[in-house]
Formats: structure tokens, C-alpha cells, sequence
């Protein structure tokens, strides 16, 4: 497999770090919008739609740029660097990716092309109470009044919610699961947003007879959800790797600017070999995580890829966000301090569509199927 990044995407890489480096280069300026609502900024999200990001992964007759998973990753582990609050996952890899796949052409046109010109924030409301990461809905239903549609119940959390101009939401419909689109301004729609521990935002959202409109052809539609959520969760594991490499690079200039018994930290060899293991960590987790995308960009089984994708990120996750922590002393747990807050954006994704230990339960009832290896190259028969 070819691992490197042809001229094109090197350039795309470029052209969004340059941009989110001048938006949040300081990490204080990320502290300062994270604690005001919406929670990011909405010129660098006009500047994201400007540069084509925000249709990145859309068909270019949706106003989209048409591109592919590799470019998606790159943009995500770009905003993972710097932990930057835009809901590029959320509202295009997720939402709009939903919409892309189920959606009519009149409502890909609307929706989509809002969206990449920013004009337009949708979100995907999913998640349940009392229910864990799961494709089908089961506590909001819809109901058929006339020409529409109307849903009932509650779904939290949602990932920019109380923000959204257009709600992607699933509902029960027959026993089996749909998708609809609820306006942001409808009635009996009831929306209470809070902040997240990671800085970012969510919602609680209720539904009374709300209004909403069938999400293309209607059916069930739990298969595109799967594969949606599978999607994302591969965007996720890149915007994960992004932070770990700042968590690690932090990390490392740290160990070799602190004095200890007159000595900079990296003379001690115990903790030069604690940050080289992170650096593996980080680069098996990589690996995977392009794998994944290239395994999503080739048709094949993205939500197996994504399972294992998951696993690895959760893991060197965890172990990225402890080891700076505990490298830095003190410090690591202050507030004032930038590795913190990448340790609690790494928590955050590992636990908003499925946590590793989730991703390996699911890997390991299809173990079986896979066929048994000679060690010498052979298949058993």
C-alpha cells in the first residue's frame, strides 16, 4: 500500500493547516471561542467553506468538490492538531454524508450546497437516553400527518444541536428505522444546548408533534446509518491522530526545555524511552487509521475497517493523553495548560460513537468468520 500523499493533497494539507494554525495557533484564542456559544468560530467555519472544505467529500452536482476518504482524512487530522472546535465531522462527514447517501436530489442540492457554502449546519440527531451506539433509533418515533410527517421523543446527545439550522434525525417508523429533516425553527421542537467537558457542544433535544419531512424515498434505512457512523468514526480516529501528534510534540519539547537536578528531563533515559513509546503509539494508530481510509476509498468493508480503526486510536488514545500528563508533572492537569485539553478531545471522541472496548466486542464476534492462516502461508482447508 502506497502510505504518502501525492502533490494535491499535500497541498490541501497545507492550505487548511496554514488556516488553522492563524485561528488557533494560541491556544488560549481556542479557550476564549470554545467558552463562547456556538463554541467555534463562525468566520474560520465561512473560511473552511470558502477553500471548498466543507463540500470536500460531496458529489460535485450537490456543490460538493467531489473529493475522497484520503482528503477527508487529512482535513481531520489537520483539525486534530490543533483541536480546532469546527464540526467538520459532524456536520459533513456525518450528517452531510447521510444526506448524500439518502437523500433526494432536491434535498441534496438544499441541504448540501448550504452546507458547503456555509450558509448552512446540519446535524445528526441520533443518540438516545438509556441506549449505547447503536444504528436503529427506538425512543422518538414518527408518525404520518397528511403529506409529512410528525416525531415524538427525545435524542441527546447532539453534537452541535442547539446550532443546527437543519436536524438529521432517525425515528422509528413501522418497527424499522427512517431519516427525516426537522427545521431548526419548527414547532413543538425544543432544543437546550450545554457545554461539553472537552470544550465543545451538545444538545438535548425533544420533539412534540414536530414537523418533519422524509429523508429521500423513506424504508429502512439502517444500513446507510451504519455505514455513516462507521464513516465518521474513521474521520474521528485521523482528527485523534492529529492530536496526538501535538500532545507528543509538546510533550517532547517539554522534556527537553525542564530542569531536573540541573539536568533537562530528556537526559533521563526512563522518560525518553515513556515518549518514544508514545511515537510508536502514534504511528501504529496512524497505519490503521489510513488503512481504513483506504479501504472506504477501494468499496470494501468500511464498517469492519472503522471497528478496527477505533480500537487502535482508542488505545494509543488513552495512552498518548496519560503519558503527557504524567511527562509534564503538575502542570498536565492545569487548566492553564494545552495538554489537557488534548487529552480530554481524545477522551471525547473515543466515547461519541463507540469506545474501543465497544469496537474489539464487536471485532470479536466476527472472528470466527475470518479463515485460518498456516503460519507458513498456507489456509487450512
Amino acid at each position: 500500500m502506497n502510505f504518502t500523499y501525492d502533490s494535491e493533497q499535500n497541498d490541501l494539507r497545507e492550505a487548511v493547516r496554514g488556516l488553522l494554525a492563524r485561528a488557533y495557533g494560541d491556544s488560549e484564542a481556542r479557550r476564549r471561542i470554545a467558552e463562547t456559544d456556538p463554541g467555534f468560530d463562525e468566520k474560520t467555519w465561512s473560511r473552511l467553506a470558502e477553500m471548498g472544505i466543507l463540500g470536500l467529500p460531496f458529489a460535485e452536482d450537490d456543490g460538493g468538490m467531489g473529493a475522497g476518504p484520503v482528503e477527508v482524512a487529512i482535513v481531520a487530522e489537520e483539525i486534530g492538531r490543533v483541536i480546532a472546535p469546527e464540526p467538520f465531522v459532524e456536520a459533513v462527514v456525518l450528517a452531510g454524508g447521510l444526506v448524500a447517501a439518502v437523500g433526494s436530489a432536491e434535498q441534496r442540492s438544499e441541504v448540501l450546497g448550504g452546507l458547503a457554502e456555509g450558509g448552512l449546519l446540519p446535524a445528526f440527531a441520533h443518540a438516545e437516553p438509556r441506549t449505547r451506539w447503536s444504528a436503529s433509533a427506538s425512543a422518538v418515533t414518527a408518525t404520518k400527518a397528511g403529506e409529512g410527517w410528525t416525531l415524538t421523543g427525545v435524542k441527546e446527545p447532539v453534537p452541535h444541536g442547539a446550532r443546527a439550522d437543519v436536524l438529521v434525525v432517525s425515528a422509528v417508523v413501522d418497527g424499522s428505522t427512517g431519516l427525516f429533516l426537522v427545521q431548526g425553527d419548527a414547532e413543538g421542537l425544543t432544543r437546550t444546548g450545554y457545554r461539553t467537558h472537552d470544550g465543545g457542544r451538545a444538545a438535548h433535544v425533544e420533539f412534540a408533534g414536530t414537523p418533519a419531512v422524509a429523508l429521500g424515498e423513506g424504508g429502512d434505512v439502517t444500513a446507510a446509518i451504519e455505514t455513516a457512523l462507521a464513516t465518521a468514526r474513521i474521520a474521528y480516529s485521523h482528527e485523534a491522530i492529529g492530536a496526538m501528534d501535538t500532545a507528543l510534540r509538546i510533550t517532547s519539547e517539554y522534556l527537553k526545555t525542564r530542569k531536573q537536578f540541573g539536568v533537562t528531563l530528556n537526559k533521563f533515559q526512563a522518560l525518553t524511552f515513556r515518549a518514544a513509546d508514545m511515537y510508536v503509539s502514534i504511528e501504529l494508530a496512524r497505519s490503521v487509521a489510513l488503512w481504513a481510509s483506504m479501504v472506504q476509498d477501494a468499496g470494501g468493508d468500511v464498517v469492519a475497517a472503522a471497528d478496527r480503526a477505533r480500537l487502535v486510536t482508542s488505545r494509543a488514545g488513552r495512552h498518548i493523553g496519560e503519558e503527557a500528563i504524567q511527562l509534564h508533572g503538575g502542570i498536565g492537569v492545569t487548566a492553564e495548560y494545552s495538554v489537557g485539553h488534548y487529552t480530554s478531545r481524545l477522551t471525547a471522541i473515543d466515547h461519541v460513537l463507540g469506545d474501543g472496548d465497544w469496537a474489539l466486542a464487536r471485532l470479536a464476534r466476527t472472528v470466527g468468520d475470518s479463515p485460518t492462516v498456516d503460519p507458513l502461508g498456507a489456509p487450512y482447508a
